[in-house]
C-alpha cells in the first residue's frame, strides 16, 4: 500500500474535543512485526474506505500483558494491564477493535476484573458489521473461485466462540472455502499461544505449526487464511518448512478483502 493514510491518535481527538466511533488497538505484533504491519495497513485501508471514525493510542499503547500472564508472570501482567486501563479510562474509551485475538481476549475478558470494561470486537466481527450496515463492499476479485482454508485462532474460536465472522467474510469474496480435518471447536493451535511464540519448542518429534500446516496442505488450498498475527507467523513458517511458499500464501482475512481488487 503505497498511499499515505493519516491515522489519528486519541490525543489528537481529545485536543479537538471529539470522540471516535471506535479505538483501533493495534497490538505489539501489528505495531512492530514487519509481516503483521501489513495486516494493520490493510485493516486501516478498510476502515478508511468504510469512512469509520477511528483513532489509535499511538505511543500511549503498551502490551496488553497477555504473554506475561500466559508465561506465569501475573505481577507483570497486572502492571501492564493497569497502565493500559488508566490510559483507556482517561480517554473514556467505550469500544475497541483489534486484529489480534490475544489482545481481544485479554482486554475483553481479563481487564474488567482490573477496572477496565469495554466493548471489545475482533476485526473480522467489525468488518462483518460494516458489511451488514452497507458501509463496506466486498468483491471476489482475484480470490474468486480460489481454494481457501481458514485456520481458527484459539483465542477467537474456542476461547470466545467466534467461528462464523471470518468465514462469512471469506464467502463474500466468492472463494471455495474448504475446511481442515480439525476446525472450529476441534481446531488445532498453531503453536504460538500461551507465550510459546517467544521461545523455542520443547524437544519432540514435530513442531505444532508444522503439524497444523500439514493438515492445511492436505486439502490443497491456494491460500491459508488467518485472523491472528501469531497464527500468520506460525503458518507461514510451516509453509516454508514444507517448501510450499511458491504455491500457498498465508494471509489475514483483512488483507484478502483489502487486496481483492489488486492485480
Amino acid at each position: 500500500m503505497s498511499e499515505q493514510i493519516h491515522v489519528p491518535t486519541m490525543a489528537e481527538y481529545i485536543a479537538q474535543g471529539k470522540q471516535p466511533e471506535v479505538l483501533f488497538w493495534v497490538g505489539c505484533a501489528g505495531s512492530f512485526d514487519d509481516r503483521a504491519k501489513k495486516i494493520t495497513k490493510a485493516f486501516v485501508k478498510l476502515l478508511t474506505n468504510a469512512k469509520v471514525d477511528f483513532a489509535v493510542l499511538g505511543t500511549e499503547e503498551s502490551c496488553t500483558g497477555d504473554p506475561a500472564k500466559r508465561a506465569g508472570n501475573e505481577f507483570l501482567f497486572q502492571m501492564q494491564a493497569m497502565m493500559n486501563i488508566q490510559v483507556l479510562n482517561g480517554y473514556e474509551i467505550k469500544k475497541i477493535v483489534t486484529a489480534c485475538p490475544h489482545c481481544f481476549n485479554t482486554i475483553k475478558n481479563e481487564y474488567p476484573g482490573l477496572g477496565g470494561s469495554y466493548e471489545v470486537i475482533h476485526h473480522t466481527q467489525f468488518l462483518k458489521s460494516l458489511l451488514n450496515e452497507g458501509r463496506l463492499k466486498i468483491e471476489g476479485g482475484k480470490f474468486k473461485g480460489k481454494r481457501i482454508t481458514f485456520h481458527d485462532p484459539c483465542y477467537l474460536g474456542r476461547a470466545n466462540g467466534e467461528y462464523e465472522a471470518p468465514r462469512e467474510l471469506l464467502e463474500k469474496l466468492e472463494v471455495e472455502l474448504v475446511e481442515m480435518r480439525r476446525c472450529k471447536t476441534k481446531g488445532l493451535c498453531c503453536g504460538a499461544g500461551g507465550a510459546q511464540m517467544f521461545k523455542e519448542p520443547e524437544p519432540g518429534i514435530k513442531d505444532i505449526n508444522v503439524e497444523r500446516t500439514e493438515e492445511a496442505l492436505e486439502i490443497k488450498p491456494e491460500v491459508i487464511a488467518a485472523g491472528c498475527p501469531f497464527c500468520n507467523t506460525m503458518m507461514t513458517d510451516g509453509v516454508k518448512a514444507k517448501h510450499k511458499e511458491q504455491e500457498v500464501a498465508v494471509m489475514d482475512v483483512a488483507e484478502m478483502i483489502a487486496n481483492a481488487d489488486e492485480l
